[in-house]
């Protein structure tokens, strides 16, 4: 299911491509994240281990071919929390500036999607 007929149809696929990657930045942000955070070997792991968490996460109750479905609310708060974790792990281990930045352009896309009418596809 779609986006309605009307003007914010053509504008679902870029909002839904900038939340692709968003994605992809708060896994950047928290493996980066563990690299600071650990010491010696321990980054090495953190730094693999903290995404693949997220990953795990995401892949199990958030992505459009999750095994478990959930209803919107808890997925968009599921996917909401994961991603703002990315840009409150990187706030942490990395520039402030650019961990805001993070935090308002996932909060400004979500609520694209959502006045778009998809704000997360698979759920059900």
């Amino acid at each position: 299911m779609g986006p309605g007929p009307g003007l914010g149809a053509p504008l679902y696929a870029p909002a839904a491509a900038v939340a692709f990657l968003l994605e992809l930045c708060a896994l950047a942000a928290l493996g980066y994240w563990g690299a600071v955070a650990g010491h010696g070997a321990w980054a090495y792991v953190l730094a693999a281990l903290t995404p693949l968490v997220a990953v795990v996460i995401w892949g199990t109750f958030a992505s459009p071919r999750a095994p478990i479905r959930l209803a919107t609310v808890p997925k968009v708060a599921l996917r909401l929390s994961v991603l703002l974790g990315g840009a409150v792990a990187l706030a942490v281990a990395g520039p402030t500036w650019l961990a805001v930045t993070l935090a308002v352009v996932i909060l400004g896309d979500e609520v694209a999607l959502v006045a778009l009418g998809r704000p997360v596809a698979g759920a059900s």
